[in-house]
């Protein structure tokens, strides 16, 4: 059977699958990113990782992968094939594309921003299928986000389109990480809600799902966590589609596990802050931790196929 090779490199780890045209998912295969071994030591497992699914897609299928695709986060270069920058990874402009192509015997390689991918998922063949235009944002560690366009997403001219966590929603508030101060990241990320509910409960431990666990149970300092990190986020959002006009907006990642206890109060406080904008259908994403690596395989699809017209 013809198929492609899938890799989603995240901070901790890697999804990867080998994907059969229609997006079905052939075979699936997990493992740790080893960031603290160093970004060289991180290429080497994505380099090896990506040859162990070549050889399984010859034993199972018969031939070899037509292409591969990658999703990294950070800063990508994807029309050079270059993982320019990323700081949970501690790499600086390696040329993947042209790595991972060698690796795999010279077979063409799509190299795309994790995010990015994800959101051509959840487009085309998730939440956003027969959207014109959506946004899909996770909220993880971080806050990023997709912008469709008409079966494409937008990467702005210097590849940094859809940053939306990093728009500031509490002037002179938190310190983020990318070195301003309240960015919507600092305070409606699942990283964001877990540190601030771990400080509220006393337990180091403690983690975004307990507090929305803690939420539903009644607990009022759960509740104030959990409000602040809703107002934040709807002050985001509304910036985002008086920008954008989507017409579906996609939530995803771990903080949108919690299901309506996020998107109850989520709706109703985006709505109150609408004015004159039209109020976007607000959805959960649908294609969970799969996304990343659905949306690489997408792209190595899109690479042959750009192939076969050119």
């Amino acid at each position: 059977m013809r198929h492609v090779i899938a890799l989603d490199v995240g901070g901790t780890g890697m999804k990867a699958a080998l994907v059969a045209a229609d997006g079905t998912l052939l075979h699936e295969a997990r493992r740790p990113t080893g960031r603290e071994r160093g970004p060289d030591a991180v290429v080497t497992t994505i380099l090896d990782f990506a040859a162990e699914l070549r050889e399984h897609g010859i034993a199972a299928f018969g031939e070899t992968a037509a292409a591969a695709g990658l999703a990294v986060p950070g800063i990508v270069d994807e029309a050079n094939g270059i993982a320019v920058y990323a700081a949970n990874l501690h790499w600086k402009d390696v040329p993947l594309r042209a790595l991972l192509s060698e690796r795999l015997g010279g077979v063409p390689v799509a190299l795309g921003h994790d995010v990015r991918a994800g959101g051509l998922a959840e487009g085309r063949i998730g939440a956003g299928n027969g959207a014109d235009r959506f946004l899909f944002m996770p909220l993880g560690t971080g806050i990023a986000g997709a912008i469709g366009i008409d079966g494409r997403i937008e990467a702005g001219a210097h590849g940094y389109a859809g940053e939306i966590g990093h728009i500031v929603v509490r002037p002179g508030g938190r310190e983020c990480g990318c070195g301003q101060s309240g960015c919507l990241e600092a305070y409606a990320s699942a990283a964001a809600v877990s540190r601030t509910w771990a400080a509220a409960c006393g337990d180091p431990a403690a983690d975004a799902a307990d507090c929305a666990r803690a939420v539903e149970a009644g607990d009022p300092r759960a509740a104030a966590v959990w409000g602040e990190a809703v107002d934040a986020l709807a002050d985001g959002l509304v910036t985002g589609l008086t920008l954008l006009d989507p017409r579906v907006l996609i939530i995803g990642g771990g903080l949108a596990e919690a299901g309506d206890t996020l998107f109850g109060p989520l709706r109703a406080a985006v709505e109150a802050r609408i004015t004159f904008q039209k109020l976007p259908l607000l959805v959960p994403a649908a294609l969970g931790d799969t996304a990343g690596c659905l949306g690489a395989g997408l792209l190595a699809w899109d690479l042959i196929s750009l192939e076969v017209t050119a």
